[in-house]
């Protein structure tokens, strides 16, 4: 399992495109992908689960993940949540 605290950067928070690329990104990895907010924890997979979470530019999360390509996963998810709207690489 792997566990890190992340900023995010994207400007407009993560609204409703962002969480769309967010949770395309996390289901192309096999491992479990978790985003904890303020004692909630949500499925990085389900674009509902996101959505609840109301997230904003400068938010601090911690993304969990576990199985078998958990650091390329955690990387991916970290570049794109703190590289500038119109930046990010997925991957």
């Amino acid at each position: 399992m792997t566990k890190r605290e992340i900023t995010i950067r994207i400007d407009s928070g993560l609204e409703t495109r962002p969480v769309a690329i967010l949770v395309q990104m996390a289901s192309q990895f096999q491992s479990d992908v978790y985003v904890e907010s303020e004692n909630r924890r949500v499925n990085a997979k389900s674009i509902m689960g996101m959505m609840t979470l109301g997230l904003d530019a400068g938010s601090e999360v911690t993304v969990t993940t576990n199985g078998e390509d958990e650091e390329d996963a955690i990387n991916c998810i970290e570049n794109y949540l703190t590289k500038k709207e119109g930046t990010a690489d997925r991957g």
